[in-house]
């Protein structure tokens, strides 16, 4: 702690790198002058990922800092998916003939709002405009206090194979602290229908460093997600940020933990989860010994994407709906985030990419080494090499630059760069030590 104390860990606001650039920094209307383009230069035949967003909630948790707007009309949210069939359309008339869909997620806001007919009419469009590849893998977001049995049995029937729930705590007091209500007997009971439905894969999330939340707690609460068995768990920072996720003043930052308590919580559940089996997957994600992301770990296949962690290997991701983000070879694309100005291009037949990020050359090396090192704690120095030949004086530079600031917490060779696993929690701040490099040659 006290290593980790002195390298500024406690202090640090980076960011989680699900994607680089981090979406903060898209420019303005620049996934505007190249949605169209990029769309049209998927090649033919390749595998997509399918991001939908779905932004309604019935009720409003304080903690979340996703976009979403509260909503209890299905009218409203029927509408909403009559858009996003809209907006399906014109995003595969722009795309060759034969893409195929590897994975499809989708998430929120509480997809599981959607009233099973108009969930079903959402999936059928789907997969008519881009039919399910082998090994397909379908997810969905369950919300545990607002999902039907029908909806779930047509789900599966569907081939949706992947349930995401959330959990965060289910220590009373701290769900009365982030405004939500979800006991464990009511959350096992809906696990428990997902399996008998025939649900392959479940994945479960907490959070630690929310208000009122204690060691015991986390532990706790680990320990009755583990009853439920779940395939992954991902158990993430809770980040308060009031400033951009305005319902976040809701909660008393009185009763937030210290960061060095927070990072405790973490551990307490890392300790947890190892003992019991689980393999840990990147700084925040855990998996059974036989989950394809155990698999890509140890292949060097696993990739850091919106979700966390992925072993998805699509040529590109695209978003549908509102301020959803895609993400090409070129770069990426983010839709107006507002659902009214969303609505409003989409109905008039115009693609709702907005924000975005053309990649240089210097983002993709620069990218590149942070996802070695979100993902494999290491920087590889011959694969860097074999990828990006013209880059070898910048990865060379980056080698240095690491070490003269973190050189306690790293192994170095002349081909690569490793993390001690005790300095795993830094990779982040190594990563955002990478941004602040000079432009690659």
């Amino acid at each position: 702690m006290e290593q980790l104390r002195c390298s500024g860990l406690f202090d640090a606001r980076v960011p989680r790198y699900t994607s680089y650039p981090p979406a903060d920094r898209f420019v303005a209307a620049e996934g505007k002058l190249f949605q169209q383009d990029w769309l049209r230069a998927v090649p033919a035949h390749e595998k997509i990922s399918l991001y939908i967003h779905v932004p309604y909630c019935e009720n409003l948790c304080w903690f979340c800092a996703c976009r979403t707007q509260a909503a209890d009309r299905q009218d409203v949210v029927s509408a909403y998916i009559d858009i996003i069939q809209k907006e399906l359309a014109q995003v595969s008339a722009r795309m060759p003939s034969g893409v195929r869909l590897a994975r499809l997620y989708i998430g929120g806001g509480t997809p599981t709002l959607l009233a099973q007919p108009v969930m079903d009419r959402l999936l059928d469009d789907v997969f008519a405009a881009f039919p399910k590849a082998v090994g397909f893998e379908g997810s969905i977001e369950i919300d545990t206090t607002q999902v039907r049995e029908d909806l779930i049995h047509g789900l599966i029937a569907r081939g949706m194979n992947r349930a995401i729930v959330g959990v965060q705590d289910f220590d009373p007091n701290v769900q009365k602290q982030i405004g939500r209500r979800q006991s464990f007997d009511q959350t096992l009971k809906v696990v428990r229908k997902l399996r008998r439905a025939g649900l392959e894969f479940l994945d479960m999330e907490l959070l630690y460093g929310l208000p009122s939340q204690s060691s015991t707690s986390i532990a706790e609460t680990t320990q009755q997600v583990l009853a439920m068995d779940p395939d992954r768990l991902a158990v993430c920072e809770y980040v308060h940020v009031p400033n951009l996720a305005k319902r976040q003043i809701m909660i008393d930052a009185r009763h937030l933990p210290a960061a060095e308590d927070a990072f405790v919580m973490s551990q307490v559940a890392r300790h947890i989860l190892v003992s019991d089996g689980y393999e840990p997957i990147g700084i925040d994600h855990y998996a059974r010994p036989d989950d394809t992301l155990v698999a890509a770990r140890n292949g060097i296949k696993l990739q850091r994407d919106f979700q966390g962690y992925s072993d998805n290997a699509s040529y590109a991701l695209i978003g549908l709906g509102a301020s959803a983000i895609s993400r090409f070879p070129q770069g990426f694309v983010q839709n107006l985030s507002a659902t009214s100005l969303y609505t409003k291009s989409i109905r008039a037949g115009v693609l709702a990419g907005h924000r975005g990020y053309a990649m240089t050359h210097a983002d993709q090396v620069i990218g590149k080494m942070i996802e070695m090192l979100m993902c494999q704690f290491r920087i590889d120095r011959t694969a860097m090499l074999e990828s990006y030949p013209d880059a070898e004086r910048f990865v060379d530079t980056a080698f240095r630059n690491l070490s003269r600031i973190y050189d306690p917490y790293l192994e170095i060779t002349d081909d690569s760069i490793n993390v001690k696993p005790m300095a795993h929690p830094l990779a982040r701040m190594m990563c955002y030590s990478l941004e602040q490099l000079s432009t690659p040659a």
